[in-house]
This record gives C-alpha cells, sequence and structure tokens, in this order.
C-alpha cells in the first residue's frame, strides 16, 4: 500500500478544508456580505456536493480509472478558483464558488474509494490513512490564522490557491489500486430501498445539518466576541487534535464496538458540543470541552460512517456508495443546515441556532438507535 502518497491527498484535500472552513466565511465577511448571504454563499460548497460527487461516481463505476476523473476534477478546481480573483458582487462569487466547490467536490469519494481498494482486507487500517487530512487541516488553519491576523482575510485566497495546487500534484502519485470484483449484485436503487441504508443515509443527513451554524458561522461568532484570527484559529485546532488522536486508535474502537453504535453515540455527544458552543461562547473551558468533543462529532462518526459505506456498498457500487455519503451528508446535509442556520443566525440570534442544531443530532441519534438493529449493520449488498 503506497501509505504516504495516498496520506499526502488527504493531508492536502484537508488543508483546504482548513482554509475554507473557518476563513472563507470572514474572508466573504470583508467583501462586505451580511450574515443572510454569507449563509447563502456557504451553502453552495456543500449543496455542490449532492451533484458533483454522484456525476463522478456514476462515471468512476461504469469507466473505471477513478485516479484519472480525481486528477481531472482537482485541474478543473483549481482553474476555477483562479477567476476568483478580482470578482466582486454576490452572483459573480456565487458563479465562481460553484465552478471549484463543483469540482474540488467531485474528487474525494472517487479517492475514497481508490483508497479502500489499496486496503483490501485491512479496511479497518483507513483511518491511519485520514489522520493526515486532519494534520493538514490543523497546520492549514494554524497558519492561515497567523497570517490573517497580520496581513488581513485578502491572503486567504492565496493560501487557498497554494493548497488546491498541492492537491493537484499529489493526486499525480496515485494509481488506482485493485477493485473488487462482485459478478453478480442487486441494482443500486435495490439496495437503497432497504430500510437500514434508508435509515443510515437520514442518520448522516442530519448529523452534517446539526454542523450548519458551526462550519458557517463559528469563527465569525468568535470574532463577535473578541477572540484574536489567532485564538479563532486554536480553538479549531484543538478540534482537529482531538480528531486526530481519535483516528490513531479508532481501529481499535470499530474491532471492539459495532459501527452504528458508535455513530450513535457521536450524534449524542454532536447535541452536546452544539448546547456548549451556543450558550458558553465566553467561557474559554467550556468552548475547549466543545472542541474536544470534535473527535466524536466528526471523528468517530465518520470513520464508522465511511466503515458502514464500505460494507453496504461493494463492487461495481462503490464509487456511487462513496458519493452518496458524500452528497446526502457533507453535501444535503451541510447545504440545508448551514442554509437554515443562516436565518435563524439573523433572524433569532446564534444561541437559537445552536439548540437547533442540537436537537437535529439528537434526532439523528434516535433514527439509528430505532432504524439500524446494531446485530445487522453488515454487508447488506
Amino acid at each position: 500500500m503506497p501509505y504516504w502518497r495516498l496520506s499526502a491527498f488527504y493531508f492536502f484535500y484537508f488543508a483546504a478544508l482548513g482554509t475554507l472552513m473557518p476563513y472563507w466565511g470572514l474572508y466573504l465577511q470583508s467583501l462586505g456580505f451580511d450574515a443572510f448571504a454569507i449563509g447563502a454563499l456557504m451553502a453552495i460548497l456543500m449543496a455542490t456536493k449532492v451533484v458533483a460527487p454522484n456525476v463522478w461516481g456514476w462515471l468512476g463505476d461504469h469507466l473505471g480509472h477513478r485516479m484519472r476523473l480525481v486528477r481531472l476534477a482537482s485541474a478543473l478546481s483549481l482553474l476555477s478558483l483562479l477567476a476568483m480573483f478580482g470578482v466582486h458582487g454576490f452572483l459573480a462569487v456565487a458563479l465562481v464558488m460553484t465552478g471549484y466547490s463543483f469540482f474540488w467536490n467531485a474528487s474525494l469519494p472517487q479517492f475514497e474509494a481508490v483508497v479502500f481498494n489499496h486496503l483490501g482486507q485491512d479496511a479497518e487500517r483507513y483511518s491511519r490513512l485520514r489522520l493526515w487530512g486532519s494534520v493538514g487541516f490543523i497546520l492549514t488553519v494554524v497558519m492561515v490564522g497567523w497570517l490573517v491576523d497580520r496581513q488581513g482575510t485578502e491572503v486567504v485566497l492565496p493560501a487557498l490557491v497554494t493548497v488546491f495546487a498541492g492537491i493537484l500534484l499529489s493526486s499525480l502519485l496515485v494509481g488506482d489500486g485493485r477493485g473488487e470484483i462482485h459478478e453478480s449484485q442487486p441494482s443500486i436503487l435495490a439496495v437503497l430501498k432497504k430500510p437500514q441504508i434508508l435509515a443510515f443515509f437520514t442518520a448522516v443527513f442530519l448529523m452534517q445539518m446539526s454542523h450548519g451554524p458551526y462550519y458557517a458561522f463559528f469563527s465569525i461568532y468568535l470574532q463577535d466576541h473578541h477572540y484574536s484570527k489567532s485564538d479563532i484559529g486554536l480553538l479549531w485546532s484543538i478540534g482537529v487534535i482531538a480528531e486526530v488522536l481519535l483516528f490513531l486508535f479508532m481501529h481499535r474502537l470499530l474491532r471492539r464496538w459495532l459501527s452504528a453504535a458508535i455513530l450513535r453515540v457521536s450524534l449524542v455527544l454532536a447535541a452536546l458540543r452544539w448546547l456548549l458552543i451556543g450558550w458558553f461562547p465566553d467561557e474559554v473551558p467550556v468552548l475547549i470541552l466543545a472542541q474536544l468533543l470534535h473527535a466524536a462529532s466528526f471523528g468517530s462518526f465518520h470513520a464508522s460512517a465511511i466503515h458502514m459505506v464500505h460494507e453496504y456498498f461493494r463492487g461495481r457500487h462503490q464509487g456511487r456508495g462513496q458519493a452518496l455519503y458524500a452528497s446526502l451528508s457533507f453535501g444535503a446535509g451541510g447545504a440545508v443546515g448551514t442554509f437554515a442556520s443562516g436565518m435563524i443566525w439573523e433572524q433569532w440570534g446564534a444561541p437559537l441556532a445552536y439548540t437547533m442544531a442540537s436537537a437535529t443530532a439528537l434526532l439523528g441519534a434516535w433514527v439509528v438507535w430505532r432504524f439500524i438493529p446494531a446485530g445487522k449493520q453488515g454487508h447488506v449488498t
């Protein structure tokens, strides 16, 4: 397994996320957009995940050569992002964000399928590769935060261009691996009609919907409470450091506990996290605790979810399975959550936005508990 080449792609891909999530909202604010417009623009990043992964997933499952598609998407995302220089106005910014996020969001699900081809029977080692994405996120959050504090938000766009170039270069170093062959399989629609599959996608949708006020407004929220840009970057980093530590021993948790049980506990802890952020923004120890819970709301949740996707979708369905997970959770769930949080934030303020996020996560926990029996989570295709 080409450990370092696979890890490099994760490093740069999530370094881009480490630039976008904490600082893109601040960059948009510097362009003069209000909370409603920022929520709508940030929702584009999520909304393109609804379409792009499924288009690329269909191509990958039917054409093969997934890494060629990943390289193409990476190149087009970089070219689209370059158009951001000099654009002004809501419509122009929205069009550019739609372009670069469409191609950027297309690449990761196909790369995930390639990773599992390389892992073969060692799927539990996924978290050891994925942790380098978290490392890239941490380093970027800290470095870009330091630069923004000293030079202003105008450094955000050049930093993102640099990272997108790294994604393209790292994609050139990875091959497709050996695919899994299943001669006889039901159609993808037959798989999706299974109750536990529907429940799984509902739960991941609700989890990412609950992240709406966090991803779109956490940095702005902290800035409104007089935190410096460096402090904001450090608080983001604390969450991802907790995620990295979780990934180091996640394979042990997956051997000891069923993925559905981990998913359920992660949703409950996410609900607690959003309440802490929403109601105690001036209490630094409470915020640190809330950020440590990122190990659950993202780390253990994503690792167990991606493991379940690998079990549920095999052979010729694996690319679309990964694409559906990305599009319905990070895409549709993230878009709905971001857009809704922008409206709630503007009308009723941050505490209510985070309270609604907490309720959404709890609903997801109930869906897992009610409709995914722990003894029936295995391979269904």
